[in-house]
Formats: structure tokens, C-alpha cells, sequence
């Protein structure tokens, strides 16, 4: 099973609309449209996540929305030092956890 099998339908029950990729190609849609958070993982299949990160948040377009990562190989420290993310989650992680990071910056 994959994690956005579970995540997925856990934040739309939560009440948030979720969109999802599995692709690192996904900043072209990030430029399209309005989100509010965007939740990624540090070890996509075609980018890492941390250059992905990079990039929205030095883009004048996307810098403002929050992006959290998650990862079960990078710590918490090292994921925020080489990005400008604003939160980390270390998988593998409790779901109300990752509810709770995301009301943070999701009102």
C-alpha cells in the first residue's frame, strides 16, 4: 500500500481538498494553482523533494505557500537546513500528527 493510499483519504474525510502527483514534474502545476500547503516527500521518482522544495519557495509565484516534508532517511535538522520548507515529518508518522502539522499553516 502506498502512503498516499492512506493520506489521501484521511485528509479529505479531515475536510481538505487534496491533490496528489507522483511526479517531481508537479511544479508546473503548483504554478497553476491556488494551494494552501503542499506535502512532500523528500525521495520522489523522477526529483528529490528538497530541490522541488527549493524551487517553490525561491519562485516569487509560489514562495508564499508552506510546504512540509516528510522522509524515513533524512532527519528533521538536515531536511530544513537544505531547504526553506517549513516543517518535517519523519516517517513513519502518526496520521493526527500529520494533522496536526498541517493546521499549522491551514487554517
Amino acid at each position: 500500500m502506498d502512503i498516499l493510499d492512506v493520506v489521501e483519504p484521511f485528509l479529505n474525510e479531515a475536510g481538505y481538498d487534496v491533490r496528489t502527483s507522483t511526479s517531481g514534474s508537479i511544479f508546473q502545476h503548483i504554478q497553476r494553482n491556488h494551494l494552501d500547503l503542499i506535502l512532500l516527500d523528500i525521495f520522489l521518482h523522477e526529483k528529490d523533494g528538497r530541490v522541488l522544495c527549493q524551487q517553490v519557495k525561491t519562485n516569487q509565484l509560489t514562495r508564499h505557500i508552506p510546504v512540509v516534508l516528510f522522509s524515513a532517511y533524512v532527519g528533521r535538522d538536515d531536511a530544513l537546513r537544505e531547504t526553506l520548507a517549513q516543517d518535517f515529518i519523519q516517517k513513519p508518522f502518526d496520521l493526527y500528527e500529520l494533522l496536526e502539522v498541517i493546521n499549522k499553516y491551514v487554517p
